[in-house]
């Protein structure tokens, strides 16, 4: 008979979860995780993060070989798009990556079950099939899955999600994204390089809600200069498939005509068929597992990570959390800096942001001072011909404490760490502005945003 006794039972095998596997392993733990894929990795590896990039850099070095090398003295003649060699690529990747998470199981002596986990009614022991897994904790790492809107049934043919938006076997003429938030700009960008047009839907009235209203602004600009249209402070109240296309209803006003529409409205957290109800996990009132600051849910032995708990969405959130709960059940220790989580658009340019937002700021009745470089004055951004954007740094007024930094721009999504790793270790934006930045570099504008706050940017 195997043995299905463990001292740690993972529940998904995405970013939190087989982080949270690695590091149980690595600190002595008898561990396992529980994935009912047939790939390891989570949406993040399989159909999220990792695929998405894929074809954001190849969509990219598409658009720039078919008309963006000009500048460079690069004329190119010629270029056509194979599109299925393109999403080949992509499953490669994916498949790359998906593989070397399982190495690292193996290398890591974490046993893997395959299957759909829910627990029996005891919180200590999760059905897997006809097997019955037993275990000191049980981890719940189970992820999200998109979300829709009253009225909008995302199951319907042409009516996407963003995992359906990774996989077209053709460029959509006109293309719909509800939703400008991360992905459905990130997604949106990808088709429109490939020659669809693209109309984002926003509830709100703006882009990227809940990011520095600034820079969301200067991308929106960024964004329509590309082709990207807007419509913003529309309420979709229902998506209805046709013959050819589908027709997205708006509230109060003229519904709009397109080939498929991408429903990109956020996630959900992905606690379903998982029995919760049977052993008494609460969940708050957005359907989140609650969990006090060391992830314990309400039942002694159950813990959960990631997306299935309140915070942000994101894949280095989730790993952060399962190192952390890991530490904990070891050694009763363990620590996020979540002021210090970075959160990136993947577009052109990219965008970065990680702390305080100035609206943040100013609800919250600090006080602040603030220093802001452009891209333009930054001789490697120049050199690049990638010269759009700006840093922005926003400081404690009195302590000079570096309480948020934004970024739009060449490499945002790199220069944000620098920004991290200071705001982790107390830094103030002297601190920053006294380090030595080589030259030529994009991260000169970061120091240059910081000296930007006492007024006393070099370079402009």
């Amino acid at each position: 008979m195997p043995d299905f006794t463990h001292d740690v039972l993972v529940l998904g095998a995405g970013p939190g979860g087989y982080v949270c596997a690695i590091r149980c392993a690595q600190l002595g733990f008898n561990t396992a995780v529980v994935e009912k894929e047939p790939a390891l990795g989570g949406t993040c590896l399989r159909v999220g993060c990792i695929p998405s990039k894929a074809l954001l850099e190849s969509s990219h070095k598409y658009e720039e070989v078919a008309g963006g090398l000009a500048n460079h003295g690069v004329d190119v003649q010629g270029v056509t798009l194979d599109l299925a060699k393109l999403m080949q690529r992509k499953e490669q990747v994916v498949k790359t990556l998906t593989g070397g998470v399982a190495g690292l199981m193996k290398k890591n002596k974490v046993k893997v079950y395959k299957g759909h986990a829910a627990f029996t009614g005891d919180g200590k022991k999760v059905a897997v099939g006809d097997d019955v897994m037993n275990a000191q904790h049980v981890v719940i790492a189970t992820g999200s899955t998109p979300a829709s809107l009253p009225g909008v049934d995302i199951t319907q043919d042409r009516v996407d999600t963003s995992t359906d938006a990774l996989s077209y076997d053709q460029v959509p003429k006109k293309l719909a994204v509800i939703g400008a938030g991360y992905i459905g700009l990130e997604m949106g960008a990808v088709w429109r390089r490939l020659g669809a047009e693209v109309v984002v839907l926003e509830y709100f009235d703006r882009i990227l809600p809940g990011m520095d209203a600034e820079i969301a602004a200067d991308a929106k600009k960024m964004f329509e200069k590309q082709g990207l249209s807007f419509r913003l402070g529309v309420k979709v109240t229902g998506v209805k498939p046709g013959k050819s296309g589908v027709t997205i209803e708006v509230e109060g006003a003229d519904p709009v005509k397109a080939d498929r529409a991408l429903v990109s409205v956020g996630r959900k957290p992905n606690t379903e068929g998982l029995g919760l109800d049977k052993i008494g996990v609460g969940l708050t009132d957005r359907g989140q597992v609650q969990v006090d600051k060391h992830y314990a849910t309400s039942v002694q032995g159950v813990w959960a990570i990631g997306d299935v708990i309140p915070g942000p969405m994101l894949a280095h959130k989730a790993e952060e959390e399962g190192v952390a709960l890991a530490e904990i059940l070891k050694t009763g220790h363990g620590h996020i800096d979540y002021n210090a989580i970075p959160g990136i658009v993947y577009t052109e340019p990219e965008i970065a942001s990680v702390g305080k937002t100035e609206e943040q700021l100013k609800e919250e009745g600090v006080a602040y001072r603030k220093g802001v470089f452009p891209f333009l004055a930054n001789g490697r951004a120049r050199a690049l011909d990638h010269a759009e954007g700006k840093v922005k740094v926003l400081a404690h007024a009195e302590t000079d404490r570096v309480l948020g930094v934004h970024i739009i721009g060449p490499s945002a999504g790199d220069l944000i760490a620098e920004c991290a790793v200071a705001m982790s270790f107390g830094a103030s934006s002297e601190d920053i502005a006294r380090a030595c930045h080589a030259h030529p570099t994009l991260a000169e504008a970061v120091k240059e945003a910081a000296l930007a706050v006492d007024g006393r940017a070099l370079h402009i």
